[in-house]
């Protein structure tokens, strides 16, 4: 723990922690529509689960730098494109994504709503099983991210711990804003997409540069915070509700 007196080690880390925030964005995204899904009382406690997974994940993989490198390593080749174990992972992770962040928006938009359904509504094992799944995709991408920018595991774990730590913190009011806000959680679930292609993308060794898919992302809340405070306290779009135990019978 050396780098605790060395101011280079702190700017290291407090560059490494920004990115480490920015990059959490989605999971926080993802994690909070998936956790509304369940009834209000397990929804914090799933979010909680969540990004605990979350950061011990990418610490695991961090203990396991020489499994990560290995994962660039081709495993085989599908017309002329090599195929390592990393582009499997963003392969599929951005594949399911575009499919469940399509899915939500078909479902919020134009399916069936109400007590009828309640078959349906997702159990809390069934949520935190998605979840961890995609926590998979996340993290790879943000130890990647942490081994090109530091050396010191201590500064890279210190930089972990203390994002998921930001993330709880914030999870549940970005959540709650999300819910209140039909047109942002619309905006949320086309960011996912967004982040699926980008994934597809990297898996076939496209590379997309982070900070246009950040602008992107960036902009549209700009536009999407102008349009809430230009429409003030107007009523909004409802979307379909959860199809919960709590909806009620008609």
């Amino acid at each position: 723990m050396d780098w605790l007196t060395d101011p280079a080690s702190w700017v290291a880390f407090l560059t490494l922690l920004s990115l480490e925030v920015v990059l959490g964005i989605d999971n926080i995204i993802f994690i909070s529509i998936l956790a509304a899904k369940l009834p209000l009382a397990q929804q914090q406690t799933a979010r909680y689960v969540g990004l605990g997974l979350a950061m011990f994940m990418r610490i695991g993989l961090l203990f396991s730098l020489a499994w990560v490198i290995s994962l660039v390593n081709p495993l085989f080749t599908v017309l002329e494109q090599q195929i390592s174990g990393r582009d499997l992972i963003l392969l599929v992770g951005g594949l399911f994504l575009i499919a469940k962040s399509t899915s939500e928006i078909h479902h919020k938009l134009e399916g069936d709503a109400g007590h009828g359904a309640v078959r349906n509504a997702p159990s809390f094992a069934a949520v935190i099983i998605q979840i961890l799944l995609l926590d998979i995709v996340f993290s790879l991408d943000s130890v990647i991210t942490a081994v090109g920018m530091v050396d010191n595991i201590s500064i890279m774990i210190a930089a972990v711990v203390v994002a998921v730590a930001f993330m709880m913190v914030f999870a549940a009011p970005i959540s709650a804003f999300v819910e209140r806000h039909p047109t942002v959680k619309m905006l949320a679930l086309s960011f996912l997409l967004l982040i699926g292609v980008t994934l597809v993308a990297e898996g076939f060794d496209q590379h997309i540069s982070k900070g246009y898919i950040y602008f992107a992302m960036g902009f549209s809340v700009f536009v999407e915070m102008l349009n809430l405070r230009l429409r003030g306290k107007g009523n909004p779009v409802r979307l379909h509700a959860a199809m919960t135990d709590e909806t009620p019978s008609r």
